[in-house]
Parts: structure tokens; sequence; C-alpha cells
């Protein structure tokens, strides 16, 4: 079946539908949604029953980028600073050197397995080397782990931050495949502005998107969302139009933002988690649409070869070398980070670049990428909770930390009400509650005003004599809250 545009709409949205009902039942036989979403679109695709004809790289790229975009996107707006804080520097070293390692030896292993160059081994090294934010959000959220001390927050931020790095040495080896004479140490200072770039530009961008949401003021609520949108795709496009790594670029604003007090906060995170997820499924449905299983059953022997050395020895070995000077991660907790290796749609989408590249050997490092990535999602996707459980590193269900925004206050809960009043004399009569420094975990609930109960957004302004109801997560937090408002408990 060709597509057309009076078919698109209604094909569309039955492989939506399918993939929704599929994620809902998936899990209950321990296979990741991510996987089923790839396999509905191989079945819809030209060699399954659906026969929908789709071979067009430069569309599924751009697709990609977009949805890795709002994927990296929703991940840095629920990434809390406080969490991230402990584990950073041991994110960033296997966000870098741990991708770095990994496409090395990848790269080493496929130039003596498949006897190509080694710059070609190298690319198909670096397409595979970082971990994929959808797959590791996907499966850690989705399956409910509960993981022992910092080990989430890694490997979230590890996954959030590792696209840059692989996205770099993807463009890179493909310059040295296409243009051998090129020397290794020119793509030093190429890797220095980028990240320089990307990271200063993030931060920016994130600053300017707090400062623009407060102080613009929109008629229409539903425009906030939208006024969201340009401002991440301008982030991501003029980071990139400069020469700064665009990826880097979002995941950074979006920490920021997220970090921050902004009108309509919770709402926007929700519908950013929704957007990320019509992402996934979009972008696997895509890729299936895309893959050809006949060229690849040739390829299976190597492709079961470099996964299971990419599994097994690549990707524990970069961990422990990346990790050498975490003391308080054990050999228990870098073996399971290393097994949440997870690659999924964010390496076949680097695939399609030496496709349009026009890399002689495209075609083949692509097939091996998307075996490699099916492979990664169903070994380790699958085997995740079990692998916490041999591991030790587990905690149990009824010790699982849940967030006190994420769940009704119920009568186990350990959250406060703070009751307070606005004295007529208050500096802060006039201004709107974004303005207020409350505690990220701070929610006012609700406004006794005259006669009227009111529930209050970003937007409501503070008068005199105002009675206020505001929910903290913990002591320490109602007492930031008296603070912020000049009162005193």
């Amino acid at each position: 079946m060709t597509l057309t545009i009076e078919n698109f709409l209604l094909l569309g949205s039955i492989l939506l539908f399918i993939s929704i009902v599929a994620s809902k039942t998936s899990f209950k036989f321990g296979v990741p949604a991510l996987l089923l979403f790839l396999a509905i679109g191989m079945l819809a695709g030209s060699e399954g029953i659906g026969g929908i004809h789709f071979d067009d790289p430069k569309i599924s790229q751009f697709l990609g980028i977009v949805a890795l975009t709002f994927i990296l996107f929703s991940g840095g707006m629920t990434t809390k600073l406080d969490s991230i804080r402990p584990v950073l520097k041991d994110g960033i070293s296997l966000a870098t050197l741990g991708v770095l390692l990994t496409a090395l030896l990848v790269g080493l292993f496929t130039h003596f397995l498949l006897g190509v160059s080694l710059a070609e081994g190298m690319l198909l090294g670096a397409i595979v080397s970082s971990t994929d934010a959808a797959a590791v959000f996907s499966v850690l959220r989705t399956r409910n782990i509960g993981l022992k001390g910092n080990l989430r927050p890694l490997l979230e931020f590890e996954s959030g931050s590792n696209d840059p790095m692989a996205y770099f040495l993807t463009i890179s080896f493909i310059q040295l495949v296409n243009e051998p004479d090129t020397s290794v140490w020119v793509l030093v200072p190429s890797f220095l502005k980028g990240m320089i770039l990307g990271a200063a530009c993030g931060f920016g961008m994130g600053k300017l998107m707090v400062v623009t949401l407060n102080r613009i003021k929109l008629d229409v609520e539903g425009l906030y969302p939208v006024l969201i949108y340009a401002l991440m795709f301008f982030t991501f496009s003029s980071t990139d139009f400069i020469g700064g790594n665009g990826f880097l670029a979002i995941y950074t604003s979006a920490i920021i933002l997220g970090n921050s007090n902004f009108i309509h906060k919770k709402s926007l995170i929700k519908f950013f988690d929704g957007q990320a997820w019509l992402m996934q499924i979009v972008m696997f449905l895509t890729l299936g649409l895309l893959v050809f299983p006949s060229r690849m059953v040739p390829l299976a022997d190597e492709g079961v070869l470099i996964s299971f050395f990419l599994i097994l020895v690549a990707r524990p070995v970069a961990v422990f070398i990346s990790l050498l000077r975490a003391r308080d991660l054990n050999y228990r907790k870098k073996l399971f980070i290393s097994w949440v290796g997870l690659r999924g749609a964010a390496p076949i989408v680097f695939a399609t670049y030496p496709l349009l590249a026009g890399v002689a050997y495209a075609e083949t490092i692509f097939n091996l990428v998307f075996f490699i990535s099916v492979s990664s999602v169903v070994v380790q996707g699958a085997t995740l909770p079990l692998m916490a459980r041999w591991l030790h590193v587990s905690v149990p269900t009824k010790l699982k930390r849940r967030f006190p925004l994420d769940v009704e206050l119920g009568d186990n809960s350990k959250s406060e009400l703070v009751e307070l009043d606005i004295p007529e004399d208050s500096s802060l009569i006039g201004k709107r509650i974004v303005q207020i420094q409350l505690p990220p975990s701070a929610l006012i609930v609700l406004i006794h005003r005259g006669d009227t109960y009111m529930t209050p957004s970003g937007e409501t302004d503070l008068r005199a004599f105002d009675h206020l109801l505001v929910l903290t997560d913990s002591k320490a937090a109602s007492r930031q809250v008296l603070e912020s408002f000049g009162l005193h408990d």
C-alpha cells in the first residue's frame, strides 16, 4: 500500500490505537512497550501484512529528530536538580568518557569481525554508543522499578545527556569515512565548540523560557504549550545553526525550566509527558515501517555477535572505567548500570545519517544497528527487574518512593498542610504566585478570599487578608513556605 493524503490519517490513527492498547498489556508478559511499537510498524510495513511501502530515510530522520527533541525536553523537565547533584560527576563521566569508550571498543570489534575499515567500524560503534533516553525512561518508569541509593537519577541523567556525545561521534566518523585524509585532531575543536555552545545556549534559553512564560499574559491558556513548542524548537535549531550541540541545549534548557517556578507548571509537565509518549510511538512506528526484515536476515550472525559484545563486554568495561572514582557505587551497582545500557530508537535515528551522507557501507550499518537495538531492548529491557533483584539493588515495593505531587494525599501521607494569612502590610500584596520563591515541593491548593474560595494559578495576585492553604511534603518545606511569606513558625 502506498501512503496518500487520503489514507494517512486513517492508517496513522489505527496504528496509534493498536500501539496504545498493546502497551497496556505488554508488561504483563515482560515485553517492553517500545518493542511492540516497533513490531507493529514492521508488521504494517512493505514486507508485513499491512503492505505500507515506506523507504525514505530523510523523512525518518526528520521525525526522529523531532521525537528525540520532545523526549529529551520532557525528560529534562522532570529531572530534579536536587536528585542529580550527588551523581552529576558520575553522570557526566558516563555520558562522555563512557560513550567514547563504548564506541571505540565496538568499533575495533566490528573492524576485526567484518573486515571493514577502522573508520567504518568506529562509525558503527559511535552510532550505538549511547543509551536511549526513550527506552530507559520507558522501562524504569512504567515498570516501576525501585532502586537503592542514587541509581535511578544517575541512569536517567546518563540516558538524557549522552545523546549529544554519540551525535558528535557519529557526525565526526562520517566525515572521517568520506574524507580519509582528515586528521582526528581537527575534530577536537569542533567537539569543544559544540558542547560549550550547547550547554551555554541551553542554560540561556532555559532562563529565557522561565521569564517569557511568567511575564507574558496569554488570554488563552491553551497557547502556553504552543509557546513552549516555539521556544523548544528555536533552542534546538538556533544552537545547531551556530555550531552548537542542539540535543545538549534542549536537555539543559528543560532542566533549567523544570527546576524553576513558572505558570501552569504542573499541567505543562503532564502535557509534555504525553507528547513524549506520542513521539516515542510515532518514532518507533516510523522506524518499523522503514525496516525491511529480509535485508536483516543475512546479517543475523554478525548482528548477534556485535550485540552480545556490546552488552557483555563494551558497556561493562566502559562503565567500570568511567566510574573508577565513584566510591559510593559498589560492583553490584556498577554491573546493574552496565545492564541498563539499553539501545533503542536514538541509535536507529543516528544510523540514518550515513544513509543520507552517501557512505558506501551505510545500508549494512543501518541494518546492523537496527538488529543491535532490538536485541538490546529484548534482552536487557525485559530482564531489568530480574537483574535488579539478583544484584540486590532493588528495594521492596512497600519502600518505593513516590513523589508527593504525583499522588493524592492519603491517610498515611507524610505531606503537611500549612495555613497562613497575608497581612495588610505584606510586601507580597499585588504579586503573582509565580513570583514567590516557594520550595519546589510546595503547592498553594486553595485561597479563601472574603466569602469565596478559589483554586489559584501561577497568575493569581495576592491580596491583603487572603487565607492560604499550602501543601508541602515535609516539615522543612513547611518552614521554607513560612519564610517565603515573611512569617515564622
